[in-house]
């Protein structure tokens, strides 16, 4: 059972080392000066921009909890969902084991407005697959107007696609959402089952799933210059690889592995730039989030222990 526990955050430090000990290779030669020029250079535009950008992300997260919510049933208030959805992900984020970190956060929050361990497993689930859908969603999207997107990856990635990938994931999606028009049974396979929400849930979920990528990716590109800047499609379409990758491997914040797929993907754009792109999408995707999230968790905690103990009169 120990060993168990260990395995995947095993996993996730390698993983770690692995990425680093690549992105040294790619990055070599790379200075902490060239990378400082590259934050400087930066307009104060681009960083209001940037800053929208990981609003937009964290409000759509919020609309995750609100889909689920909406889907088993219960009704809890706007800022007690934008609250802990901000603070669930924020958490799992950084630490890493997204489903898990994020899970322990969310029970801890709303069974407190009542709702049950089995409704809280339902609600992460859904979010889960609202995300699901929205990558799928989009990197269809992408792969029909940028079929070569994947070539970009060929040195570090096992992996190939084409227009008719991006046929295929659109078609997915396309039947997940039939599925729910048509008012279908549950899909069962093996332990895996797939319920379909009513039509207009679906329509959400289409809706807010891609905003929280399209946000994400947006405080990378607003931080790049425009020099050697392929778009933002291309922008996009790296940052689905590179953030799947990074949950994929189990490591913290992705740490290494984001790092390693962009610079690769990019390699019209000065190594400095990206990475200085990525500190950006760090500081307000990951690091202030967590920080904040931290004081959030700790004056929650604070208020259900005066709950529980009264001052006595």
């Amino acid at each position: 059972m120990k060993l168990k526990r260990l395995f995947w955050p095993s996993i996730g430090l390698v993983t770690i080392v692995f990425s680093v000990w690549l992105l040294l290779g790619e990055l070599r030669g790379l200075s902490l000066d060239e990378i400082g020029d590259s934050l400087s250079r930066i307009g104060s535009m681009n960083w209001l921009l940037a800053v929208l950008s990981a609003v937009l992300a964290y409000a759509a997260l919020a609309g995750y909890d609100r889909i689920a919510l909406q889907n088993i049933g219960r009704s809890v208030s706007w800022l007690f969902i934008t609250v802990t959805s901000f603070t669930a992900y924020a958490l799992s984020h950084n630490v890493g084991a997204s489903v898990l970190s994020g899970a322990v956060v969310r029970y801890r929050a709303y069974s407190s407005r009542g709702l049950t361990g089995a409704e809280v497993g339902s609600l992460v689930a859904i979010c889960s697959f609202t995300f699901a859908l929205g990558t799928v969603l989009l990197m269809g999207l992408v792969l029909m107007l940028k079929p070569d997107i994947t070539e970009r990856f060929v040195d570090v990635l096992p992996m190939a696609a084409s227009r008719t990938t991006g046929v295929v994931l659109l078609a997915l999606v396309a039947l997940y959402a039939i599925g729910s028009m048509l008012h279908l049974r549950p899909l069962k396979i093996r332990f895996f089952v797939l319920a379909y929400p009513r039509p207009a849930l679906v329509l959400q979920q289409l809706i807010i799933g891609p905003l929280e990528l399209i946000g994400a990716a947006g405080i990378i590109y607003f931080a790049l210059p425009e020099v050697g800047n392929p778009g933002f499609l291309v922008v996009l379409g790296i940052f689905l690889v590179s953030f799947s990758a990074a949950l994929i491997s189990h490591a913290p914040g992705g740490l290494g592995v984001l790092e390693l797929l962009f610079v690769t993907g990019m390699p019209d754009m000065d190594p400095a730039d990206v990475i200085a792109a990525l500190l950006v999408f760090r500081l307000f995707y990951l690091i202030v989030p967590f920080a904040v999230a931290l004081l959030v968790i700790l004056l929650f905690e604070r208020s259900q222990l005066s709950r529980a103990d009264p001052p006595s009169a």
